[in-house]
């Protein structure tokens, strides 16, 4: 299994990026990245500097700002968890919540929001990831008002 540092991950975004910009091939991975890049043209900045990128993994941040490394990260996790429909449920889920809310960026926002909840509650019980919980609370996101 790929376990990339965070230095890896930056330097991936930016990469993806600097390919983007310049219109170089890509590989699918990195033509998904930009895609979500795109979507964020407020982290152009950071992304179009890998070598400060690099320099700022494990620096403490003050707070204000949320990290578009990890944003951008989520972004391509929900979008290959609903590619392969892992955990079982999660496309459809996604799928509901795209066609309520009629945008499918302000779906995986919601869906980062369900993600980061799951993650946060297994690390806290010392238990691993609750994917049903995960898929109940996407789909209660798609079936409310």
């Amino acid at each position: 299994m790929f376990n990339p540092s965070q230095a890896d991950v930056r330097r991936f975004f930016c990469g993806a990026f600097a390919k983007q910009q310049t219109g170089q091939p890509m590989e699918a991975i990195e033509t998904l990245a930009a895609q979500w890049i795109a979507e964020h043209p407020e982290y152009h900045p950071a992304l179009g500097d890998v070598d400060k990128a690099v320099a700022d993994v494990g620096q403490p941040g003050d707070g204000s700002r949320e990290n578009p490394f990890l944003h951008l990260s989520m972004h391509l996790s929900i979008s290959e968890q609903c590619s392969i429909d892992q955990p079982p449920g999660i496309r459809q889920a996604v799928e509901l919540l795209t066609a309520r809310r009629g945008d499918l960026h302000k779906a995986h926002h919601e869906v980062m929001e369900c993600l980061g909840q799951m993650i946060m509650e297994s690390q806290r019980a010392g238990r691993p990831p609750d994917g049903q919980a995960y898929i109940q609370a996407v789909r209660q996101r798609a079936t409310k008002d």
